[in-house]
């Protein structure tokens, strides 16, 4: 049964819409260790987080892209909330913790692991990932299921370049995502509100449509650590938390693969993640949005479009599906 919930009236969501409502309990286990034992550790992080330029973040060459639907005509969000207002679970549960924590990730040197059903499998240092295509700044419109958007001009090449690369096998028909799950950088693993690592998935074909991005950068620089450094994946007409970050190994698998969403929260979180207006969270509506940074609380409700508006791009993935059962 899906239930309707009266809209709240502002820009951000409760806290209690961020997740599942088993999860969200769970915020005062998180509290508790943030200020027991760690507080020290906590508030440095936040006077380094808050004090470090954005000029040191390195610049990324890119030409506009010319790919079918890669941009998007919106105004883009400014790069203060776009790397402020973030779900990255394993630096905080608060929108505002990972920008405050996530100064610990190294992300130099890193690697990632292309590998399962591939005749050519490949482990690539990030340089190598760079050099393998040319950067393209693609501007893409970012939705996620608490009823905000964002407009954001992401810089990377299409993930298909790599998949080329390494031959897929005629029985691969998934691919899994795997994050980086490092306790000694990320202070949220002990929460343990996800099974960590974090991992997504694609369906193959979706996973090499021209749209699905690589992601090295955003507004002519490098990835900030709280958007995923030093790459993740961008997936433009799903719901943001299908955009996996920090990631560390790339699988092509046979069935479909478990996500981090779906196993905890079966009900609300399905392996597609399709924008779909028609279907709504258990909890809340999907049928409108409203764009951070745009008027705050009395910022206009904007219809939600399908597939986050690239329906005509993407659509034809999905003839014949249940896109209700299927979300």
């Amino acid at each position: 049964m899906l239930i309707h919930t009266r809209d709240s009236g502002f820009i951000h969501p409760h806290g209690s819409e961020i997740t599942s409502k088993s999860v969200y309990l769970r915020r005062r286990e998180m509290l508790q260790w943030a200020t027991v034992g760690s507080l020290g550790g906590v508030l440095g992080g936040r006077a380094v987080a808050q004090d470090k330029p954005q000029t040191a973040l390195r610049a990324i060459p890119a030409t506009k892209s010319t790919v079918s639907g890669a941009m998007a005509s919106d105004t883009l969000t400014s790069f203060q909330d776009a790397s402020s207002y973030n779900n990255y679970y394993e630096f905080g549960l608060e929108k505002s913790d990972p920008a405050r924590n996530a100064h610990t990730l190294q992300t130099r040197p890193w690697t990632v692991r292309v590998e399962g059903l591939v005749n050519k499998p490949q482990t690539l240092g990030i340089e190598q990932l760079l050099k393998l295509s040319a950067q393209e700044e693609r501007i893409y419109r970012l939705r996620c299921v608490e009823g905000w958007s964002m407009v954001i001009p992401w810089i990377g090449y299409s993930l298909s370049k790599l998949l080329s690369l390494v031959e897929p096998m005629g029985s691969a028909k998934y691919v899994e995502f795997v994050t980086l799950a490092d306790p000694k950088t990320m202070p949220g693993l002990r929460a343990g509100v996800l099974d960590w690592p974090y991992t997504e998935g694609l369906r193959l074909d979706e996973a090499m449509h021209p749209l699905t991005l690589l992601g090295f950068g955003m507004y002519g620089r490098e990835l900030p650590s709280q958007n995923g450094a030093p790459v993740r994946l961008v997936v433009p007409w799903k719901y943001g938390f299908k955009s996996a970050k920090s990631i560390v190994a790339i699988r092509l698998v046979e069935r479909e693969p478990s996500t981090a969403w779906n196993k905890a929260a079966r009900n609300e979180y399905g392996f597609y993640s399709n924008v779909n207006p028609d279907v709504s969270h258990p909890r809340w509506s999907q049928a409108t949005e409203r764009r951070i940074g745009e008027g705050g609380l009395f910022a206009k409700r904007r219809k939600t479009q399908l597939f986050n508006g690239y329906e005509a791009q993407v659509g034809q993935l999905y003839a014949g599906m249940d896109l209700r059962k299927n979300y």
